[in-house]
């Protein structure tokens, strides 16, 4: 399995105290977790690389990409949140970390901006369309008197 670790890489290089705790920053850390319990294929990515790291080469070979993000969510380019967000589409795992359910990717896959709905992921669950679709207990349906269609999480 290929793994891409990425990071903002923004509080190990600014906060003495996180940098003691992150030298190398917490994307190295994952990693180091990682190949420790038996993923030898992995590699890292940051928001100050090129492309954030994540060019379509890399995002090609990838089987599953780690997210996480903090409180620089605003800064990574549309490109390159399509381009991620087109993998995912494509098969590719995304496993989201930390506070990013406020990027742009957690957001534009999960048709919503979390920040303003204020939900619980688990309220976009299978299991829990399943058990809420029509019902007036659905929190979506709650929010905004219907169930929001493929195309509003777009």
């Amino acid at each position: 399995m290929k793994i891409t670790v990425w990071n903002e890489y923004l509080h190990e290089r600014t906060e003495e105290a996180v940098r003691q705790v992150y030298p190398e920053g917490i994307h190295a850390c994952i990693r180091d977790f990682l190949v420790k319990n038996g993923f030898t294929d992995v590699r890292t990515a940051t928001l100050d690389e090129p492309e954030h790291g994540l060019t379509q080469e890399v995002l090609d070979d990838t089987d599953v990409l780690f997210w996480w993000g903090h409180m620089r969510h605003h800064m990574v380019s549309d490109e390159v949140v399509q381009r991620v967000f087109d993998r995912v589409q494509d098969g590719m795992g995304l496993i989201v970390l930390h506070s990013g359910h406020d990027s742009k990717i957690f957001k534009k896959l999960m048709g919503t901006n979390s920040g303003r709905l204020r939900l619980p992921v688990c309220a976009y669950s299978c299991r829990d369309r399943q058990r809420y679709r029509g019902s007036p207990l659905c929190p979506l349906q709650k929010r905004s008197g219907r169930w929001p269609s493929k195309r509003d999480r777009m």
